[in-house]
């Protein structure tokens, strides 16, 4: 009888821990929610300078009128040339993307990130398409310029992304721009996109662009000789 008690009590104890987890979750969530608003200018354009999220960059004509704009950014101690092979092989069945492959995979996208230069994977051609999964949207290379700007744009319209490379004199500034139309611009879909897709694309899309980071100045590295920390 004494075991039984305490097998209940250990139960009971452990849904309470459950249920206060979960407070706690929704706590949160209602949270970043409701502060959203507020932060909400740093989530979209994230690393980017004022004047790189305002700037007219290439692709941006590719996608009028969007509902969605980010920019995010990353400085790279490389030259853009170490960056490019990068981009260049980037998508699924080829370069990867250099994010939470384990999460993109969970959407059936099949994406292994590799840490080299696939040499059959840079030769990108205007037109070349990926393909995000077998219901996915296809992303086609609208313009390809070898060290300065890739830009792909879905077969529907409905979204362009960029990735422009800009030297500095300490290296490379990296600029990724999403442009999206809403497909139903209705109030649940706002609301979806704002509260939802944006974080989520923030946190795969900074590690995508520290991944690059880390390869291209790992690059640099071999290139010039000099040890890079992994």
């Amino acid at each position: 009888m004494a075991r039984d008690h305490a097998r209940t009590g250990t139960a009971l104890r452990v849904v309470e821990v459950g249920a206060a987890a979960v407070g706690a979750l929704v706590a949160a969530g209602g949270a970043a929610v409701a502060t959203y608003p507020k932060w909400r200018p740093w989530c979209v354009n994230w690393g980017a300078t004022d004047d790189e999220a305002q700037r007219e960059l290439p692709g941006d004509g590719l996608v009028g009128d969007p509902d969605l704009v980010t920019t995010r950014a990353i400085a790279i101690a490389a030259p853009p040339d170490a960056v490019w092979p990068w981009l260049a092989q980037m998508g699924p069945g080829r370069g990867g993307v250099y994010t939470y492959d384990w999460i993109e995979n969970l959407l059936g996208l099949g994406v292994h990130s590799v840490d080299d230069v696939v040499p059959e994977y840079q030769h990108l051609a205007v037109g070349d398409a990926q393909y995000l999964g077998d219901s996915g949207p296809v992303l086609r290379a609208a313009v390809v310029d070898p060290g300065e700007a890739m830009v792909l744009r879905s077969d529907d319209g409905h979204w362009s992304w960029a990735f422009v490379l800009v030297a500095t004199g300490a290296g490379t500034r990296l600029i990724s721009r999403n442009r999206i139309v809403l497909p139903q611009d209705t109030a649940w879909t706002r609301w979806f996109y704002t509260y939802a897709m944006e974080p989520g694309s923030l946190v795969m899309e900074r590690k995508m662009l520290l991944g690059i980071k880390e390869r291209a100045e790992r690059l640099a590295g071999r290139r010039s000789g000099e040890p890079v920390a992994a």
